[in-house]
C-alpha cells in the first residue's frame, strides 16, 4: 500500500519518476478493471446457471412428489410405496363400520329350498331305545348355499321327416340355436364372452378355465375368438342405438386413454352417461378422432371433460372435471404452499355439499342468491391467487409464442377464464361435479391391457369396445352381464331406450 511518505519521496525524485509511477498505476487499474469485468460476467453466468439448476431441481422434485392424489397420474404409477390416502374432507366423528341401528347384511334363509334332506333320530342317546317311529317334537333348520355341479348339458334336437301319400317330403324345423349338426349353445357362448371381454381373461386362460370347470374338451383359442366375433357382429345395431342416444344426451362425459393394438399406440374414446356407455377406437387422440367418431361435431348438450384442449374446438357447452382441479390444487397446496389453492379446495367442496343438500329436497339448481354468493367468493380466491403469484417479467431476448408461466399461474388462468364450466354443477344438478363416470368406464379397458396384453388386430379392439360398451350399458340399466350376453346369442339383445329430453 502506498503511504504518504512514499508519495512524497516519489514527488521529490522528479517529474520522470512521477510519470512512470502514474503510468504503472494506470496499467494496474486497467488490468483490475478488466479482471473485474470478467469476474462480473462470470458471476452473472454462474447466477443464471444456478437459477437454471434451481428450477431444474424444483421441476424434478415436483415430478417425484406427484402421485395419483395430487396429479392426473393413475394409481398404478404410485409403485409399491403408495402414499397414504389423504382425504380433502375433515375426519368424521363416527366410528368405522355399521352404525347403531343398521340392519346388517347377513345371509337370510330361503323360503323355498331346492331340496330338503331330513336327518332322523334313530335311537335315544341315553338309553338306546328305538325312536324311529316316534314323531319329532320339532325340526331344527340349517341351510347350505352352494353351486350345482357345473357340467355341459347336451340337448339333441330330432326333427321328424314325413312323406305324404302325395309324394311331398315334410321336415320339421329346427330351433335357431340348432343351426348346425353340432354347436355350442347360448349359455356356453355367453359365459365364454363374459369371462373374456368382461372379466378380461386372456385366450389361453379362458380355454383352460372352460375345460377345468365345464369339461369342454374342444375349446380352442380359435373357437373362443369366433364366439367374440359372432357376438360383436350381432351387436352392431345395438352399438348404433347406444351411440345415437349418447349423442342426444343433455349431459355426457367424454374421456380417452391410450391402448396398444397391432404394435402401435391407439386411443380409446368414450362417451358416458349414467345409463349409456359408448366406446370408439382410433389411431389419433385429438380432433381428428373426435370428428371421425361423429358425436362432438353435432353435440348440443353439455360435455364434461378434463380440459383437454381438443374438446374446446366444438361449440357445445362445457363442464370441467373438478376432481382433476382438486388434484392440481392439492399439489400446489402441499408442494408449493399456495394458500389460495387450499381456499379453493375448501370452497369447491363447500359448493358440492350445498348442491347435495339442496338436491336431496327436489330442486335442480341452487337458489340464485346462493350461486351469486359462491361465485363472488370464487372470484375473490382467484384474485388472491394472482396477488400471491405475480407475473414474472420477461427475461432476455423476446421469444415467439406464449411465455412460459408457473403451474400456479396456468391453473389460475383456467379458473379465471372458465368459471361457467367449472361451476356448471351448481347451476344445473344434472351436471356432475366430476367426470368420474367416464373415468370408471375407461379404467377396466386399461386394466385389460395389463392382464391380457395388447390387441393383435384393430378388429379385435373394435369387437372388445362394442361388447364392453353393450355390457356396461346393460349393467347401468340393471340387467346382469350374463343375461345380457345370453340375449345376444338368442337373437333378442337388450336395446336401451333412454329418455334424452
Amino acid at each position: 500500500m502506498l503511504t504518504r511518505e512514499d508519495a512524497q519521496a516519489i514527488y521529490r525524485a522528479g517529474e520522470e519518476t512521477v510519470v512512470r509511477v502514474l503510468l504503472d498505476l494506470s496499467a494496474k487499474v486497467d488490468r483490475l478493471t478488466a479482471d473485474f469485468a470478467a469476474l462480473k460476467a462470470e458471476n452473472t453466468a454462474l447466477r443464471a446457471e444456478c437459477q437454471t439448476l434451481r428450477e431444474r431441481v424444483q421441476t424434478l422434485e415436483e415430478q417425484v412428489a406427484k402421485d395419483s392424489h395430487n396429479s392426473h397420474k393413475p394409481p398404478s404409477t404410485d409403485g409399491l410405496a403408495k402414499p397414504k390416502p389423504k382425504s380433502l374432507r375433515p375426519k368424521s366423528e363416527r366410528s368405522s363400520g355399521g352404525q347403531p341401528g343398521h340392519p346388517g347384511h347377513t345371509l337370510p334363509m330361503s323360503g323355498h329350498p331346492d331340496r330338503t334332506l331330513r336327518h332322523a333320530v334313530a335311537r335315544c342317546a341315553a338309553c338306546g331305545r328305538n325312536l324311529g317311529r316316534q314323531a319329532p317334537d320339532r325340526v331344527e333348520r340349517r341351510q347350505v348355499f352352494d353351486l350345482p355341479e357345473p357340467k355341459l348339458e347336451v340337448t339333441e334336437h330330432q326333427a321328424e321327416v314325413k312323406t305324404c301319400p302325395c309324394g311331398c317330403v315334410n321336415r320339421a324345423a329346427f330351433p335357431p340355436e340348432a343351426a348346425a349338426p353340432v354347436q355350442y349353445g347360448p349359455r356356453v357362448k355367453s359365459v365364454a364372452v363374459y369371462l373374456g371381454e368382461y372379466q378380461l381373461l386372456p385366450f389361453d386362460r379362458l380355454a383352460e378355465i372352460m375345460h377345468d370347470i365345464f369339461a369342454c374338451e374342444s375349446f380352442s383359442e380359435g373357437t373362443l375368438a369366433n364366439f367374440k366375433t359372432d357376438c360383436s357382429r350381432r351387436l352392431e345395431p345395438v352399438e348404433a342405438a347406444i351411440r345415437d342416444q349418447a349423442a342426444a344426451a343433455p349431459v355426457a362425459g367424454f374421456d380417452e386413454t391410450g391402448v396398444r393394438a397391432t404394435g402401435s399406440l391407439h386411443w380409446l374414446h368414450t362417451v358416458s352417461t349414467q345409463l349409456l356407455t359408448w366406446y370408439y377406437a382410433h389411431k389419433r387422440r385429438g380432433s381428428v378422432a373426435m370428428d371421425a367418431a361423429g358425436i362432438l361435431p353435432e353435440y348440443r348438450g353439455r360435455a364434461v371433460h378434463d380440459f383437454w384442449k381438443s374438446y374446446f374446438n366444438y361449440g357445445c357447452d362445457h363442464a370441467l372435471c373438478n376432481a382433476h382441479l382438486l388434484r392440481e390444487l392439492t399439489f400446489l397446496w402441499e408442494q408449493q404452499d399456495q394458500k389460495w389453492a387450499k381456499e379453493m379446495i375448501d370452497h369447491l367442496l363447500a359448493i358440492k355439499d350445498a348442491v347435495a343438500t339442496v338436491g336431496a329436497t327436489g330442486p335442480r339448481a341452487l337458489p340464485p342468491s346462493d350461486s351469486e354468493r359462491f361465485l363472488k367468493r370464487y372470484q375473490q380466491i382467484v384474485e388472491t391467487g394472482y396477488s400471491q403469484n405475480p407475473s414474472s417479467p420477461a427475461q432476455g431476448a423476446k421469444r415467439r409464442g406464449r411465455r412460459k408461466q408457473s403451474k400456479a399461474r396456468n391453473l389460475l388462468d383456467r379458473f379465471r377464464d372458465h368459471p361457467d364450466s367449472i361451476l356448471a354443477f351448481m347451476r344445473d344438478f344434472a351436471v356432475p361435479f366430476d367426470n368420474n363416470q367416464s373415468e370408471r368406464d375407461l379404467r377396466m379397458m386399461k386394466l385389460r391391457q395389463k392382464i391380457s396384453g395388447t390387441f393383435r388386430s384393430f378388429e379385435a379392439l373394435t369387437n372388445f369396445c362394442r361388447i364392453r360398451g353393450y355390457v356396461s350399458t346393460a349393467r347401468k340399466n340393471d340387467l346382469g352381464a350374463l343375461d345380457a350376453l345370453q340375449r345376444v346369442f338368442r337373437g333378442t339383445p337388450f336395446v336401451p331406450t333412454v329418455n334424452t329430453s
